[in-house]
């Protein structure tokens, strides 16, 4: 199997790799592994499961939750 070295890894990300890996009980070598399938080979939902999806979450939230007067004095809050 090929490996591959990275060089240069800002500490930031380095840090957050590490706590992801241990947050999945994974090593480095196998988040990164992972972290690059999802990317290069994302998973294809269709159209309908997707549309499913969308419907599921709309309905856990409450419609007209925020008022229009809600809306304005968030625009105008801060403003002189």
């Amino acid at each position: 199997m090929p490996a591959l070295t990275i060089k240069n890894i800002p500490d930031d990300l380095y840090k957050e790799l590490k706590h992801v890996a241990e947050q999945h009980h994974r090593s480095i070598n196998s988040e990164v592994i992972v972290c690059l399938k999802r990317s290069l080979f994302p998973t294809k939902i269709s159209p309908k499961d997707r549309l499913k999806d969308i419907q599921s979450l709309r309905s856990q939230i409450s419609a007209n939750s925020i008022t229009a007067d809600q809306i304005n004095e968030a625009i105008n809050e801060g403003r002189p």
